[in-house]
């Protein structure tokens, strides 16, 4: 008798908006239209606890395709131009080692890491060989690109990253189209017609302004523009999964949606508030039916994207790979599988906790934090909290920031949850209770009340640290030291700065 064995192929596609937020009906937006991502919703598990490791884009970008934060695969800060910043060259990125497996790879849309030869996908349309604009924000272009890969891909699993560069901020690089890049592409003289999109715009006294951002005319009219741009994002998601089922995919792939880092608004992308580093996220699996259009309270990370998708290949019982070469490299991968959660959510969250690691923005940046966030609980360790917190070159200009700096210069109401003066100085620790305190606010790291808490997240963080490695473990008060003498018992030695 002859045994037949069919052995089924899986997939990946894996979307992420840049820069995207909660503008989306499955997250109670009522105003932001995104039927394509509401129905994408309605087949996953829906993610309300889900978090970057750090909220700036290349760092986000290299975590993510890693699985390891910003200081352990060295991407320190934006990768292009005067930035330059890399990960190391030992780095084992996802893509590689899904190719070192057998698996067919590709990107559409912003790539944003480097160097080439760490993330290395088979198939490559991104801002290296195109424009951004055509492969980020032109969903007719991006729809053909994934039908290419789609339609040469016959006889291999297959992972598609699909980048969008909506709805990033444009208004630095490219004014002409408007702040958020919305008149792209609209059928406006000289902007150019893009087939697939029907833009909507929005009234900006309707818009559903996020508690972080200042409530004048000037943000509304800026969040409107934002809009249009999260709206073209969703038609693009529609375009690209309907392509995906025109190749007979939409029953073997696993479907991931979610964000880089924080919207670009006040006290948003490069801070490790959660306005900062809470992300969309989505999860469908043909396999697992159980929790569609339910939602996980479980904290997740993006640094979990690398585990999952190992996970979801099977790629830890494959012969051709060290599985324990992985994990110990570079002292590892410290996320986790998110599959399980597609069958049952825990019943006891007291011990999860997310971390969060950034080193600058623009190369002109330079302010580390450190963050470990529980359920109840964060507390940001801000490394450089003698110095101003950092503004971007696109942020500055947006006319949000500039409404608050004309505000502030002209001793106007701010109509904000916070002043400049708040923003731009901030303690060396910040603890935040988030039950009480959903909005950090009320800094808790000097009440002696909270002493054991404190004390407590500090060796969690700690820990966290040394096990990933991190070169800034004993700042800013010491100096760490951890060759020659100090080979085999590293050490933090104290400066003696009487701080």
């Amino acid at each position: 008798m002859i045994q037949i064995i069919i052995i089924m192929m899986k997939f990946v596609f894996f979307v992420v908006a840049d820069d995207g937020g909660f503008e989306i009906g499955a997250y109670r937006n009522k105003i932001c239209q995104t039927p394509n991502l509401d129905r994408l919703a309605k087949r996953s598990l829906i993610f309300n606890d889900a978090f970057t490791s750090v909220s700036s884009c290349s760092p986000s970008r290299a975590a993510l395709l890693t699985g390891m934060p910003s200081h352990q695969n060295g991407m320190y800060g934006l990768h292009q131009a005067e930035n330059h910043f890399n990960s190391f060259g030992d780095v084992k990125s996802l893509p590689n080692i899904l190719n070192s497996n057998g698996i067919r790879t590709g990107i559409i849309g912003k790539k944003h890491v480097g160097p080439s030869s760490v993330y290395k996908f088979d198939y490559e349309q991104t801002e290296e060989n195109n424009s951004i604009l055509q492969v980020g924000r032109n969903i007719t272009y991006m729809k053909l690109l994934a039908r290419e890969f789609l339609n040469n891909n016959t006889d291999k699993p297959f992972f598609l990253y699909v980048a969008f560069h909506d709805p990033h901020r444009c208004g630095h690089t490219n004014p002409e189209y408007g702040e958020f890049c919305q008149r792209f592409g609209n059928g406006d003289v000289g902007m150019g017609k893009i087939p697939d999109w029907q833009p909507i715009y929005y009234v900006p006294e309707q818009i559903e302004l996020p508690y972080f951002i200042q409530d004048t005319m000037e943000a509304r009219k800026d969040v409107a523009a934002q809009y249009t741009t999260i709206s073209r994002l969703d038609q693009g998601v529609g375009v690209i999964l309907k392509e995906l089922e025109n190749a007979g995919h939409l029953d073997d792939t696993l479907i991931i949606y979610s964000s880089d880092n924080g919207i670009p608004f006040p006290n948003g992308r490069t801070n490790f508030y959660d306005s900062g580093i809470r992300e969309p996220m989505f999860m469908s699996s043909p396999f697992h039916t159980e929790r569609r259009n339910k939602v996980t309270y479980s904290l997740a990370s993006l640094l979990d994207v690398v585990p999952t998708i190992l996970d979801w290949f099977n790629i830890e019982d494959d012969v051709e790979i060290d599985t324990n070469e992985i994990l110990e490299s570079n002292n590892g991968l410290t996320g986790k599988s998110l599959l399980p959660l597609l069958i049952q959510e825990p019943t006891n969250y007291t011990n999860e906790a997310i971390f969060a690691s950034h080193n600058m923005h623009e190369i002109t940046m330079y302010y580390p934090m450190r963050a470990i966030r529980t359920k109840r609980y964060k507390l940001i360790h801000n490394l450089n909290s003698n110095a101003p917190f950092p503004i971007d070159q696109d942020f500055y200009i947006s006319p949000s920031f500039q409404d608050i700096l004309n505000r502030t210069r002209a001793n106007q109401p701010l109509f904000w949850f916070k002043n400049l003066g708040m923003y731009y100085d901030r303690p060396e620790w910040e603890l935040f209770d988030l039950k009480m305190d959903p909005i950090e606010v009320k800094n808790l790291a000097d009440i002696p009340s909270y002493n054991i808490t404190l004390e407590q997240l500090k060796t969690r963080l700690f820990e966290w640290q040394k096990l990933t490695k991190d070169p800034w473990i004993c700042s800013p008060h010491a100096v760490y030291e951890d060759k020659g003498l100090y080979k085999d018992n590293p050490q933090c030695l104290s400066l003696d700065n009487q701080f």
